[in-house]
This record gives structure tokens, sequence and C-alpha cells, in this order.
């Protein structure tokens, strides 16, 4: 446990001796009766701080997630890939023979392959990738911590201008860059989230803007 985490372990429980000490003022009861009642609002409040704390080791209370993410999976793309097809506004991209979600997409006009994967966080470019593209990050500010299948890699904050997938576009969308990618980019969840719905369809990815 670190100093933070002591700290707020120790506020945790000053406010739950205050509230017990309040809630016990000026009623007429006996010690036994009120030693019960104390301990178990200690029992109650210790129950809440370790929901807390797990839910702070989980990402769910500290916004972890938009910090850490899931990416990348495979080592590169497969040398050929299934013809996604537009269907109205709707784009259908048939699974590629390594099993994955595949589809050609553009970065401020520029081509890119993208793996589509809903474990993925936030859309991650290769460097290469987004130097093609001309994106800009700022190699001075702290890096960004990936849990990616191969374990931890840092990686650089940017954005893109406009990203399209066949009829699908989204702008000002924010990315990840790093050099430990590979060669693969990644359509994580910050993108996906965008869209009214996709999901798998007869085998074939859907996404509908």
């Amino acid at each position: 446990m670190d100093g933070t985490d002591q700290a707020a372990s120790t506020i945790w429980y000053v406010l739950a001796i205050i509230l017990v000490g309040s809630a016990l003022i000026g009623r007429q009861m006996a010690w036994g009766s009120l030693l019960r009642m104390a301990l178990l609002w200690v029992a109650i409040f210790a129950g809440l701080l370790g929901l807390f704390k797990f839910g702070q080791s989980q990402g769910f209370l500290t916004g972890r997630w938009a910090e850490e993410g899931s990416a990348v999976t495979p080592d590169e793309a497969p040398a050929a890939l299934p013809r996604a097809q537009a269907e109205g506004q709707a784009l259908r991209i048939p699974v590629a023979p390594d099993g994955h979600y595949w589809v050609e997409a553009t970065i401020n006009g520029t081509p890119a392959r993208f793996l589509i994967d809903s474990g993925a966080t936030i859309t991650a470019l290769s460097e290469n990738t987004a130097r093609a593209a001309g994106l800009n990050y700022d190699v001075g500010e702290p890096n960004v911590i990936m849990t990616t299948a191969n374990g931890k890699v840092e990686a650089k904050r940017s954005s893109i201008a406009t990203l399209a997938i066949g009829p699908i576009s989204a702008s000002d969308l924010p990315v990840v860059v790093s050099p430990a990618f590979g060669e693969v980019n990644v359509i994580g969840m910050n993108m996906l989230s965008r869209l009214k719905s996709w999901g798998v369809q007869d085998g074939a990815m859907v996404l509908k803007p």
C-alpha cells in the first residue's frame, strides 16, 4: 500500500468514526447495544472501503482505462484481406484468414490498414503509420502506459482529424502512437462507441454510423 492508499484508508476510518459517533450521540441505549451498533457501522464502512479499493485497482474509479487499455494482438496484418462491402450507410467486414477483422481505412486521407479490436480502449497507431499520415505529438509529454498482449508498453497521445472507413468517418479522434505496436494499427472502443451500432452478424463485422 502506498502513501496515497494509506491516506485514503485513514480518511475513510475517520469518517466512519465521526458518523458512528454522531449517530450514537443522544441515544439512550445500553452499552451492549451501543457497542453492537458501533461494530456494525465499522463493518459497513470497512466493506465500502474494500469496494472502493477494488474499484481503484480495476480502474473503475480512477479513469485508468482512459490511459491504460489492451491493444494490438496480432503481430501483422494478413497479406490479403477480404473486401469490405458497403450496405447503405453500413459497412460489412468479412473475417480475415487469421480470424480477426481487418479493414482498409484512411487517416487524414492517407491509406492505412486497421485491426478492429473491441478489447482495445483507444485507437492505436504504429509509429510509421502516424508519420506517414503527418500526425503531430509532443515527444516531451509524459507517456501513456498501455497494457497489450505482450505486456505494458509506452505510447504518445495524438489525434486524427478524420478517420474514414468506407462510408463511416470520425473527426478529432484521440489515438496513441508507439513503435511497440510494430506495423499494426488498431481501431478501439473510442471509435466504435461513436457508431450507432457494431457487432458480428453471420460471421462478418457490421458497422453502422
